[in-house]
């Protein structure tokens, strides 16, 4: 053989994926773009995430899955963990103890928290108290435009879903930062220590109600509050509000081949396992979907992916079969489906630049994350490897392989050990992201229409 033979039968040589994108490819990639910046902008947080992909999935003839219910290949079912998380599975041809094929993602992101005590006033200005969700840098959280969305629970028990900012008649929220010209000891510090924490806090208004008294600021924000929701300040107590960029999804770029908007990690995954299984027909293997909670803060707590949620869900489909679910979980396969950190020239010195994903190369697929010395990772086998390279090969799926930077950088971790600790084979993959957990995230529509694919692949497997 020729060198040029040699080369091309024996070495790897990856390729922007425009340069294989065909013209029919080109055009349903921007309309499922169009389709994901419309479901980003509807969900911001977890709640949200949950609740649309309740009402779409009952529009495309899902079921609230109950113990006991007859299910048949093809039956599509979901379940609604306290609107806080969801699994959706349909059901296969082939029997549960051989498996199902399982894509997991997270719909929660990096945020601030309404603390329990949030209402005050200072210097004539009314504030709301925080608490920072997930891993930020505090000082990008200052001097954008905010919003407020979340649920208040009244005092008689009812719910209140409140979203302020969004709307182009609304008016948004802030956080101050210091002025450049008295910054002297603030440019001083670290980063992380120019914006300490218990200072997002969050201004609601400056003008005071008329009359005598203290706090009329505060007063006023309370009443407009009482006046739109019908609260009053100790319904605060039992609240869950979340504060988050003002604002809608953004192509980005001269050529519209980025989009901008705040939490890609992890609802640009969480949307591309969940639109190839709306209208899937009966898959061999039953498909599941989990669209988890509380990842960013280490999947606990009755919402996120280390509760018994997804051993009830599996439990009730497996009773159904007559089948158990330790056998289905040995036989199964996950795509923990989560971002990864696209290579960015301006800070080359954390990446490995050979075992880093690139925008446009399509779904970056992770054998391990974790941090340090593979620390919190599942680790993938060179089989599950394989399995998740020869299928996205046989359904033409552009991939990569891709590493979270160089080693002793620092690190992160997914789903995927969760998952793996349950007996599961499961590897990570997912879209690469620039400017990972900063309130406006960058990620490619090429590598998310193959993020879609991808999970697509998988379910049929």
């Amino acid at each position: 053989m020729t060198t040029d033979e040699l080369r091309q039968n024996l070495l790897s040589s990856p390729k922007n994926g425009y340069t294989k994108l065909s013209d029919e490819q080109r055009a349903d990639m921007e309309a499922y773009c169009k389709r994901y910046a419309s479901f980003i902008d509807a969900c911001k947080t977890e709640r949200e995430a949950t609740a649309w992909a309740v009402t779409t999935a009952k529009q495309h003839g899902f079921r609230a899955l109950t113990a006991g219910m007859d299910l048949k290949p093809g039956d599509k079912v979901y379940y609604n963990n306290r609107g806080k998380s969801i699994l959706l599975a349909v059901i296969g041809s082939e029997s549960l103890a051989k498996g199902a094929n399982i894509c997991a993602a997270h719909v929660d992101s990096p945020r601030m928290d309404v603390k329990p005590n949030p209402l005050y006033e200072d210097s004539e200005i009314a504030y709301l108290k925080t608490h920072y969700y997930g891993g930020i840098k505090k000082y990008q959280w200052t001097a954008i435009p905010l919003a407020i969305h979340g649920v208040i629970c009244r005092a008689d028990g009812t719910a209140v879903t409140v979203t302020i900012g969004e709307d182009d008649s609304d008016p948004v929220l802030y956080v101050s930062d210091l002025l450049i010209h008295l910054s002297a000891d603030q440019m001083k510090k670290t980063l992380a220590e120019g914006i300490a924490g218990e200072q997002l806090n969050v201004i609601l208004g400056t003008e005071p109600l008329d009359g005598e008294g203290s706090d009329l600021v505060k007063l006023n924000i309370m009443k407009l509050l009482n006046e739109k929701y019908g609260i009053v300040e100790d319904d605060l107590h039992s609240a869950e509000l979340t504060i988050v960029p003002a604002g809608k999804c953004r192509e980005v770029g001269l050529d519209r081949s980025l989009l901008g908007a705040y939490g890609h990690d992890d609802r640009v995954c969480a949307y591309a396992q969940i639109e190839p299984l709306l209208s899937m027909d009966t898959p061999k293997h039953t498909a599941v979907c989990i669209l988890a909670d509380k990842e960013e803060i280490g999947s606990v707590g009755v919402s996120g992916m280390q509760s018994q949620v997804f051993e009830y869900f599996m439990g009730i489909l497996c009773d159904t079969q007559n089948v158990s679910r330790h056998e289905c979980f040995a036989n199964s396969f996950c795509l923990s489906a989560d971002v990864s950190n696209a290579y960015d020239p301006n800070f080359p010195e954390v990446s490995d630049r050979r075992n880093n994903s690139l925008l446009n190369y399509g779904v970056a697929i992770l054998k391990y994350t974790g941090a340090r010395g593979k620390s919190g990772a599942s680790d993938a086998s060179a089989e599950a490897m394989h399995h998740v390279r020869s299928t996205l090969d046989k359904a033409g799926v552009q991939w990569q392989l891709a590493t979270l930077g160089k080693v002793d950088q620092g690190g992160g971790g997914t789903v995927a050990a969760y998952m793996a600790n349950r007996n599961i084979v499961t590897v990570d993959a997912g879209v690469p992201v620039l400017s990972m957990h900063a309130p406006i995230e960058l990620v490619s529509k090429l590598d998310c229409y193959m993020t879609m694919l991808a999970c697509k692949a998988i379910y049929l497997a």
